[in-house]
């Protein structure tokens, strides 16, 4: 983001973005407890903030790792034994829905692992780099574009498959960008829920204005409806 405070404590309708998504999450009554995992200076302040919002569920702030897996894996081990689904969220993707939520985790209970995700809508290129300028990539593959979805969370998935997932990546050195990849090794099917745009992972600058105009947007929307 290029600013000195982590993005997700860059402010949202003047709270930190962490605690705009903890808010959105909380509208859902089918999430029992909170863990989030982030780094050890940090566990304290945030502690402080999430208290000073009341919220009437668990939460739990932990040390996580140096990556989105470890600070999962962290997180999964101190999810409590008889816990039916565990979602995934990221902490930067503060404009999730309760529908949203809800959906996801309905297609969890069926199925076993549901992630939201949203079509690509532009080509797909497969491409190489090797010997080629830092700049310059070389196509080497045309993806249909109906072959792909672009991720998204909340990703929902049993405890056990999704602690079954987590040990035989550990077991195996292996290292994925999300919990589908890891659940999908062990070759079990994940379902993919439609998302929305709007449920924007705040990575660059102009990402955080782009949700102050979709929060904005929406709130236009609720006083219409009125």
């Amino acid at each position: 983001m290029g600013a000195d405070a982590p993005k997700q404590f860059r402010l949202l309708d003047g709270v930190p973005v962490v605690v705009f998504t903890l808010r959105r999450l909380a509208a859902s009554p089918l999430i029992g407890r909170f863990l989030i995992a982030t780094h050890a200076d940090e566990i304290g302040p945030l502690n402080q903030r999430i208290a000073a919002e009341r919220f009437s569920r668990p939460i739990h702030v932990i040390e996580g790792g140096d990556t989105r897996q470890e600070s999962v894996a962290k997180a999964l081990a101190e999810v409590p034994q008889g816990t039916e689904l565990v979602l995934v969220h990221d902490a930067v993707r503060p404009l999730v829905t309760r529908d949203q939520v809800e959906r996801v985790v309905a297609e969890a209970q069926r199925c076993q692992a549901a992630i939201l995700g949203i079509p690509a809508m532009d080509t797909v290129k497969e491409v190489k780099r090797a010997s080629l300028p830092e700049d310059v990539a070389l196509i080497t593959a045309t993806i249909p574009r109906e072959r792909i979805v672009l991720a998204q969370t909340p990703q929902v998935f049993e405890a056990g498959l999704l602690r079954e997932a987590y040990a035989r990546a550990a077991a195996d050195g292996f290292t994925a960008s999300d919990e589908a990849a890891l659940v999908e090794r062990l070759g079990y099917d994940v379902h993919v829920v439609l998302g929305s745009e709007r449920n924007l992972k705040i990575t660059r600058p102009g990402d955080l204005e782009i949700a102050e105009f979709y929060l904005r947007h929406e709130r236009i929307a609720a006083e219409v409806g009125r």
